[in-house]
């Protein structure tokens, strides 16, 4: 028995929120809106959707001791997450510059902060919490080598979920432990480096199969996404809506997915479900905020 449907292990970051007319380009100044600040960071804001969900959550991160943290943990204990595994202190909280044009696409500059302090002994040290958890999440806003500790952390029938954001050449350990590795066009291309050949989606996923991951998840924004697996590929459809702001998207997919794949429910129907989950968080504005509860994605005509 699992005390946790998910563990997120990354990054917590307080969002800088200004939006704009359009992005500026290089060496240019434009002005922007009155500045927001928002609970985030990959790991925060996956913690939170999943929690959102239903899944019972936990997350391994570490803030600092000031009040972009506090923000942080007080927007987790909310959204009913557990922050046993929340460390605090040893550089300021980590900070993401974030840019929204009209149209809901942003640019984003992260300042890591704490997040670079996340090390392979604070997992370590967390043993108990990987033991407790049925599928354990992470992206690359934490530094590489504590992803690798985090792979050889996990408990024997857990499964590992990785969004390689941003994105970096990965070793093989990592890539093997992946079920699935979910990457978007720019993650895929980056991760394939100079094995990428085809102009695909399926022609990605097959080369990515091929370097180890037991499945894959491509997203593609407006198209949708596909699935790959030794036993499928799969293209999900993507649900049509009116977007406000991207920020947090996929974040709110991957924890989505992750959820489902760990109560037991096949990757494509995972995919179409998270699918539903990331399109109503367009539709609102910020990250954290903007995640919907199981019976808000059901109202959008989703979940059982």
């Amino acid at each position: 028995m699992y005390d946790y449907d998910l563990l997120v292990v990354g990054s917590a970051n307080a969002d800088l929120v200004i939006g704009v007319e359009r992005r500026p380009g290089a060496g240019e100044t434009v002005l922007g809106s009155d500045l927001a600040v928002h609970p985030g960071g990959k790991g925060a804001n996956q913690a939170v959707a999943a929690a959102r969900l239903g899944a019972r959550t936990a997350l391994l991160a570490r803030v600092g001791d000031d009040a972009h943290g506090r923000l942080l943990l007080d927007s987790q204990r909310k959204a009913g997450v557990d922050t046993v595994g929340v460390l605090v202190g040893g550089a300021p909280t980590g900070v993401a510059l974030i840019t929204v044009d009209p149209s809901g696409d942003n640019s984003i500059v992260v300042s890591p902060g704490a997040n670079g302090r996340l090390t392979p002994q604070d997992v370590s040290a967390a043993g108990c919490l990987f033991q407790s958890s049925r599928v354990v999440s992470a992206q690359l806003e934490i530094p590489l080598e504590t992803v690798v500790e985090v792979v050889r952390n996990l408990a024997p029938g857990s499964r590992f979920v990785l969004n390689p954001s941003p994105p970096r050449p990965l070793p093989q350990e990592v890539l093997a432990a992946c079920d699935p590795l979910i990457v978007n066009e720019h993650e895929a291309k980056v991760i394939l480096g100079d094995s990428a050949v085809g102009d695909t989606p399926e022609d990605w996923a097959r080369i990515l199969l091929a370097k180890g991951p037991k499945s894959v998840v491509v997203t593609l924004g407006a198209r949708g996404a596909l699935v790959a697996s030794a036993r499928e590929v799969a293209r999900v459809a993507a649900v049509p809506v009116d977007a406000v702001d991207t920020t947090g998207a996929g974040d709110a997919f991957t924890a989505a997915l992750a959820f489902r794949l760990g109560a037991g429910e096949p990757l494509a129907e995972a995919a179409a479900y998270a699918a539903r989950v990331g399109a109503v968080t367009v539709t609102r504005q910020g990250a954290q905020a903007s995640f919907p509860t199981a019976a808000e994605v059901a109202s959008r005509g989703g979940a059982r």
